[in-house]
């Protein structure tokens, strides 16, 4: 990996994470209950029964945490906003004390000359907009807008990059799909309207945000797959084809055509989605950058059992197949599909489970990982694809939704008892591959 052409230049490498994920303090200084609040209130809901009440107490810590992004070189970090701390019933009232903390984190930063990159919602609604409905209710959006624009009144020139959501797919689809996330719905025809109302409240934030005249770049963040036949049979194709049209095509084309892929809309039939008159106006707005997380393919098998991948690079602790040339794959799938506005790789990574032995955590699979994976972006990227950063998932151990705490992403480890942070072999990896592309 080592010895390819460098990065250009100006490739911006980063860390990400989200809020309900490391913050904690889920009730100080005015915050608001979320969904995820409520719903680890079930400890059923999470596989260790555990919950997001401290989780890295990041909320407490920022300032370590800051000083770590700054320890491994890096020029950026990727965070989220919660929602309920700034505007604890998601309408009404701003919590000035929760807008005071995202300013002392952007100020820190600003200090490490690391530029912030916000991400409005990930994942974590106000418990109050849920009893009115959630995403399943029309005016949610009008009400995400809202938000928005009070961010970027507030941060917009203070930032590098405001995305309106992260990952809208799981949203709907893990949060009233198969309710393996909060709300924990499991109803296919309201998880396919909640997606319709995330696409809706994308578009007016991004009308409402423009609106501010900020200098922040604006943009989404979807997470994408290919979808690969099994084999060559037709049933297995058509599955793939299914696939990519229900997962990639559903979020991209409304974007970027103003309309929901026609194969998507016949297989969800009495499912699809109430739209109202000019909806694909308000989704269609146009973007400044578009945020693509890459875990791994969708390996698509109409036998039973299905077929399994042939796992040439294992799978990672969460069970998910490592497939790195499948970001090539992908990236030029979707800049010979689409209008393209420049990408950023938002997430990327691998749950390992690390232990740490004298002091060290030797994360071997996470560097192998990460160095290929940036060797098939490298390849898209001389293929012509506009990619201008990358942003590892993740700085920390942390909630990892309802895995609880079991599954860890960080390169740096979290002892969740004491809070100590511990740089783990890959982090110490990615600062001198990231020190090595900026010689020239």
């Amino acid at each position: 990996m080592n010895s390819f052409t460098k990065f250009p230049q100006d490739f911006i490498w980063g860390v990400a994470t989200s809020a309900f994920q490391i913050e904690g303090a889920a009730t100080a200084d005015g915050k608001g209950l979320s969904i995820w609040d409520t719903f680890c209130q079930n400890p059923a809901n999470i596989k260790d029964a555990s919950d997001g009440l401290v989780a890295c107490d990041h909320y407490h810590r920022y300032r370590d945490d800051v000083d770590l992004i700054a320890s491994l070189g890096l020029d950026a970090y990727r965070f989220s906003m919660a929602w309920s701390r700034v505007q604890p019933q998601g309408k009404g009232a701003w919590n000035e004390k929760g807008f005071d903390f995202y300013a002392r984190l952007i100020d820190a930063l600003a200090e490490k000359n690391i530029a912030p990159h916000l991400t409005l919602y990930h994942w974590d609604l106000p418990q109050g907009l849920q009893e009115d409905g959630g995403w399943l209710s029309r005016d949610i959006p009008a009400r995400f807008a809202d938000y928005a624009a009070e961010v970027a009144h507030r941060f917009g020139d203070r930032v590098a990059s405001i995305a309106t959501h992260n990952e809208p797919w799981c949203t709907a689809n893990l949060g009233y799909g198969n309710a393996q996330f909060a709300p924990g719905v499991a109803d296919a025809k309201q998880a396919i309207q909640v997606s319709h109302h995330l696409l809706l409240s994308h578009g007016l934030a991004m009308t409402a945000m423009r609106a501010q005249q900020a200098s922040a770049k604006l943009g989404i963040v979807l997470n994408q797959w290919t979808a690969d036949a099994a084999t060559d049979s037709e049933q297995d194709r058509a599955l793939a084809e299914l696939e990519y049209a229900r997962s990639v095509q559903w979020f991209m084309d409304p974007i970027f055509k103003g309309h929901y892929p026609e194969l998507a809309l016949r297989a969800h039939g009495e499912n699809a989605p109430i739209v109202q008159a000019d909806d694909f106006k308000h989704i269609q707005q146009p973007i400044d950058f578009l945020g693509v997380n890459y875990y791994f393919r969708a390996f698509c098998s109409a036998e039973d059992p299905p077929r399994q991948p042939p796992l040439e690079h294992g799978r990672t602790d969460m069970g998910w197949e490592i497939y790195p040339q499948g970001l090539t794959e992908l990236l030029l799938k979707l800049n010979e599909e689409y209008p393209l506005p420049p990408i950023y790789i938002t997430e990327n990574g691998m749950a390992n489970p690390d232990e740490v032995t004298h002091g060290v955590i030797p994360d071997l699979a996470r560097i192998d990982y990460v160095r290929n994976h940036l060797a098939a972006l490298f390849q898209a990227m001389a293929k012509g694809v506009n990619v201008q950063g990358y942003f590892l998932w993740s700085l920390l151990d942390n909630f990892e939704w309802n895995s609880g705490y079991s599954k860890r992403f960080g390169i740096v480890h979290v002892d969740y008892a004491t809070q100590q942070r511990t740089l783990k072999d890959s982090a110490y990896w990615y600062r001198g591959f990231v020190a090595e592309q900026k010689v020239r």
